[in-house]
């Protein structure tokens, strides 16, 4: 027994096709992948930006000081529990710290520097980073604090 297969009509044409527009291309925008790559970018930019501190683990002390508002982002020297001072994530030395100051371009005048000192720091290795920098002509300088909570 032999079979046949037949093509659906004498003419060769497919059956089922659209007329004029089978070939146009699609004029929407799918909008979905694209919502959902930016619903990812933001949950890893939402982890991401507490990571993004000063990376120098430091115990800071907590006051009921207001933050403050400022229009630029300030240079940060650290004072560890231990003495070490950083620069940014850089250790340095008191020696070296207004050298490296001026080689950023910091403006003595006009750039804002904050001192974070570790709450177990000693005073005077806090007081020594400050007076270094108030001797470098560098006149304003901040101590950085947490905020207290309310209990």
């Amino acid at each position: 027994m032999a079979m046949a297969v037949s093509n659906g009509g004498g003419s060769g044409r497919r059956r089922g096709r659209r007329r004029g527009g089978a070939n146009k291309p699609m004029s929407e925008i799918n909008v979905t992948p694209m919502v959902d790559v930016m619903l990812v970018l933001l949950i890893i930019f939402m982890v991401a930006a507490p990571l993004m501190t000063v990376g120098v683990p430091i115990d800071l002390p907590k006051t009921a000081a207001k933050q403050l508002n400022t229009e630029q982002k300030p240079v940060i020297i650290s004072v560890t529990d231990a003495g070490a001072i950083f620069l940014g994530d850089e250790p340095t030395t008191l020696a070296a710290l207004a050298d490296q100051l001026s080689g950023l371009g910091i403006d003595a005048a006009n750039d804002r520097i904050n001192v974070r000192g570790d709450g177990a720091a000693s005073y005077g290795s806090v007081m020594q980073v400050m007076g270094a920098l108030s001797g470098a002509g560098y006149s304003r300088i901040g101590l950085v604090t947490e905020q207290q909570q309310d209990n």
